[in-house]
Protein backbone atom coordinates (compact mmCIF):
# COMPACT_ATOMS: atom_id res chain seq x y z
CA UNK A 1 0.00 0.00 0.00
CA UNK A 2 1.38 3.07 -0.95
CA UNK A 3 1.37 6.29 1.27
CA UNK A 4 -0.90 9.25 -0.54
CA UNK A 5 1.80 11.28 -0.53
CA UNK A 6 4.49 9.32 -2.47
CA UNK A 7 6.99 10.43 -4.86
CA UNK A 8 8.84 6.97 -5.98
CA UNK A 9 8.70 3.63 -5.09
CA UNK A 10 11.12 0.64 -4.97
CA UNK A 11 9.30 -2.61 -6.48
CA UNK A 12 10.60 -6.03 -6.29
CA UNK A 13 9.06 -9.45 -8.28
CA UNK A 14 10.04 -12.59 -7.25
CA UNK A 15 9.96 -14.88 -10.15
CA UNK A 16 8.85 -18.75 -8.80
CA UNK A 17 9.88 -20.46 -12.00
CA UNK A 18 13.60 -19.34 -12.88
CA UNK A 19 12.55 -20.05 -16.81
CA UNK A 20 10.46 -17.08 -16.86
CA UNK A 21 12.73 -15.29 -15.01
CA UNK A 22 14.86 -14.01 -18.54
CA UNK A 23 11.39 -13.80 -20.14
CA UNK A 24 9.74 -11.48 -17.69
CA UNK A 25 12.83 -9.15 -17.09
CA UNK A 26 12.07 -8.38 -20.87
CA UNK A 27 8.56 -7.48 -20.61
CA UNK A 28 10.04 -4.97 -18.19
CA UNK A 29 12.91 -3.27 -20.34
CA UNK A 30 10.93 -0.29 -20.14
CA UNK A 31 11.41 0.14 -16.38
CA UNK A 32 15.20 -0.37 -16.44
CA UNK A 33 14.86 -3.50 -14.43
CA UNK A 34 17.79 -5.30 -12.23
CA UNK A 35 17.75 -9.17 -12.28
CA UNK A 36 19.04 -10.93 -9.94
CA UNK A 37 18.48 -14.88 -9.99
CA UNK A 38 14.63 -15.10 -9.73
CA UNK A 39 14.52 -11.29 -8.01
CA UNK A 40 14.03 -8.64 -10.62
CA UNK A 41 13.76 -5.19 -9.20
CA UNK A 42 12.59 -1.71 -10.37
CA UNK A 43 12.10 1.62 -9.48
CA UNK A 44 8.67 3.57 -10.29
CA UNK A 45 8.42 7.27 -9.85
CA UNK A 46 4.80 9.59 -10.09
CA UNK A 47 7.08 12.14 -12.35
CA UNK A 48 10.51 12.77 -13.54
CA UNK A 49 12.84 9.93 -13.40
CA UNK A 50 11.27 6.27 -13.72
CA UNK A 51 8.32 5.01 -14.74
CA UNK A 52 4.82 6.39 -14.29
CA UNK A 53 2.48 4.09 -12.18
CA UNK A 54 0.24 3.52 -15.33
CA UNK A 55 3.18 2.76 -17.38
CA UNK A 56 4.22 0.18 -14.31
CA UNK A 57 0.28 -0.95 -14.19
CA UNK A 58 1.00 -1.87 -17.97
CA UNK A 59 4.13 -3.19 -17.67
CA UNK A 60 2.76 -5.73 -15.36
CA UNK A 61 -0.21 -6.25 -17.43
CA UNK A 62 1.99 -7.85 -19.74
CA UNK A 63 3.33 -10.46 -17.57
CA UNK A 64 0.20 -11.66 -16.62
CA UNK A 65 -0.99 -12.21 -20.50
CA UNK A 66 2.10 -13.68 -21.42
CA UNK A 67 1.76 -15.79 -18.18
CA UNK A 68 4.15 -15.45 -16.10
CA UNK A 69 3.85 -16.24 -12.34
CA UNK A 70 5.38 -13.97 -9.87
CA UNK A 71 4.69 -12.21 -6.42
CA UNK A 72 5.44 -8.22 -6.51
CA UNK A 73 6.50 -6.19 -3.28
CA UNK A 74 6.50 -2.61 -2.17
CA UNK A 75 10.42 -2.66 -0.75
CA UNK A 76 10.44 1.01 -0.27
CA UNK A 77 9.01 4.47 -1.13
CA UNK A 78 10.25 8.01 -1.17
CA UNK A 79 7.83 10.54 -0.43
CA UNK A 80 7.00 13.94 -1.93
CA UNK A 81 8.21 17.39 0.10
CA UNK A 82 5.09 19.05 1.16
CA UNK A 83 3.69 21.80 -0.95
CA UNK A 84 4.98 25.36 0.83
CA UNK A 85 1.79 27.21 2.51
CA UNK A 86 1.25 30.15 1.19
CA UNK A 87 -0.14 32.64 3.22
CA UNK A 88 -2.74 34.79 1.53
CA UNK A 89 -2.83 38.71 2.01
CA UNK A 90 -5.94 39.11 4.33
CA UNK A 91 -8.65 41.70 3.33
CA UNK A 92 -7.67 43.48 6.34
CA UNK A 93 -4.01 43.45 5.19
CA UNK A 94 -5.15 44.58 1.79
CA UNK A 95 -7.26 47.49 3.65
CA UNK A 96 -4.08 48.98 5.12
CA UNK A 97 -1.98 48.86 2.49
CA UNK A 98 -4.45 50.43 0.47
CA UNK A 99 -4.73 53.24 2.58
CA UNK A 100 -0.56 53.29 2.24
CA UNK A 101 -0.57 54.07 -1.00
CA UNK A 102 -3.02 57.02 -0.80
CA UNK A 103 -1.76 60.80 0.39
CA UNK A 104 -1.99 61.57 3.70
CA UNK A 105 -4.66 64.20 3.70
CA UNK A 106 -7.21 61.81 2.34
CA UNK A 107 -10.54 62.46 2.91
CA UNK A 108 -12.93 60.53 1.25
CA UNK A 109 -12.92 56.72 -0.48
CA UNK A 110 -15.23 54.96 -2.73
CA UNK A 111 -13.75 51.40 -2.87
CA UNK A 112 -14.90 47.43 -3.02
CA UNK A 113 -14.55 44.33 -1.47
CA UNK A 114 -14.47 41.89 -4.66
CA UNK A 115 -15.31 38.54 -3.48
CA UNK A 116 -14.17 34.87 -4.66
CA UNK A 117 -18.17 33.51 -5.48
CA UNK A 118 -21.52 34.53 -5.42
CA UNK A 119 -22.30 31.96 -2.56
CA UNK A 120 -19.88 34.48 -0.19
CA UNK A 121 -22.31 37.75 -1.12
CA UNK A 122 -25.08 37.38 1.45
CA UNK A 123 -22.76 36.86 4.62
CA UNK A 124 -20.04 39.34 3.62
CA UNK A 125 -23.32 41.90 3.36
CA UNK A 126 -24.10 40.84 7.07
CA UNK A 127 -20.15 41.13 8.14
CA UNK A 128 -20.05 44.54 6.19
CA UNK A 129 -23.48 45.95 7.20
CA UNK A 130 -21.93 49.00 9.15
CA UNK A 131 -19.69 50.30 5.59
CA UNK A 132 -23.69 50.41 3.88
CA UNK A 133 -22.78 47.98 1.70
CA UNK A 134 -24.37 48.11 -2.39
CA UNK A 135 -24.13 45.60 -5.17
CA UNK A 136 -22.82 47.10 -8.36
CA UNK A 137 -22.10 45.19 -11.79
CA UNK A 138 -22.67 41.51 -12.12
CA UNK A 139 -19.52 40.79 -10.46
CA UNK A 140 -19.51 39.51 -6.71
CA UNK A 141 -18.34 42.46 -5.17
CA UNK A 142 -19.60 44.94 -2.36
CA UNK A 143 -19.09 48.97 -2.77
CA UNK A 144 -19.00 51.36 0.00
CA UNK A 145 -17.43 54.27 1.24
CA UNK A 146 -15.18 55.53 3.85
CA UNK A 147 -14.89 58.95 5.25
CA UNK A 148 -11.77 60.33 7.34
CA UNK A 149 -13.09 62.94 9.78
CA UNK A 150 -16.26 63.99 8.61
CA UNK A 151 -19.39 63.61 6.13
CA UNK A 152 -21.10 60.40 4.49
CA UNK A 153 -19.12 56.92 4.85
CA UNK A 154 -17.92 55.27 7.51
CA UNK A 155 -14.94 55.43 9.52
CA UNK A 156 -11.45 53.90 8.52
CA UNK A 157 -11.49 52.10 11.70
CA UNK A 158 -14.70 50.73 11.53
CA UNK A 159 -13.89 49.54 7.86
CA UNK A 160 -10.82 47.77 9.13
CA UNK A 161 -12.91 46.17 11.62
CA UNK A 162 -15.94 45.02 9.37
CA UNK A 163 -13.01 43.52 6.93
CA UNK A 164 -11.09 41.83 10.12
CA UNK A 165 -14.60 40.57 10.52
CA UNK A 166 -14.83 38.95 7.32
CA UNK A 167 -11.19 37.60 7.67
CA UNK A 168 -12.33 35.78 10.85
CA UNK A 169 -14.88 34.37 9.12
CA UNK A 170 -13.00 33.12 6.39
CA UNK A 171 -14.61 34.49 3.89
CA UNK A 172 -11.65 35.58 1.09
CA UNK A 173 -11.63 39.18 -1.11
CA UNK A 174 -9.43 41.67 -3.02
CA UNK A 175 -10.14 45.33 -1.93
CA UNK A 176 -10.05 48.01 -4.32
CA UNK A 177 -9.91 51.88 -4.04
CA UNK A 178 -11.96 52.89 -6.87
CA UNK A 179 -12.15 56.86 -6.18
CA UNK A 180 -9.98 59.08 -3.56
CA UNK A 181 -10.54 62.80 -2.27
CA UNK A 182 -7.92 64.59 -0.70
CA UNK A 183 -8.90 67.48 2.07
CA UNK A 184 -12.47 67.89 0.67
CA UNK A 185 -14.63 70.38 2.64
CA UNK A 186 -18.37 70.05 2.90
CA UNK A 187 -20.53 73.28 2.82
CA UNK A 188 -24.15 72.45 3.80
CA UNK A 189 -23.44 68.90 2.75
CA UNK A 190 -22.45 65.28 4.03
CA UNK A 191 -19.30 65.45 1.68
CA UNK A 192 -18.93 64.81 -2.20
CA UNK A 193 -21.05 62.97 -4.94
CA UNK A 194 -19.34 60.43 -7.53
CA UNK A 195 -21.60 59.63 -10.31
CA UNK A 196 -21.50 55.83 -11.33
CA UNK A 197 -23.58 54.58 -13.91
CA UNK A 198 -25.78 57.94 -13.75
CA UNK A 199 -26.61 57.16 -10.06
CA UNK A 200 -24.79 59.20 -7.15
CA UNK A 201 -22.59 56.73 -4.67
Amino acid sequence: MLPANWADARLLITIPDEGDCERAAALLGPANPGRSGKLIRFFAARRGAGVGPEAVRRLLGRLDSEGVDGTLELVGTGEAEPAPEIALPTVAAEWDAALETLPSDWSDIYAEVELTSTDHLERAALLLSPLNPARYGGKPALRFRVARRFGYGASAGMARRCFERLDEAGIPGELHILRALSDSKPVGTQGPVWYVGGKAV
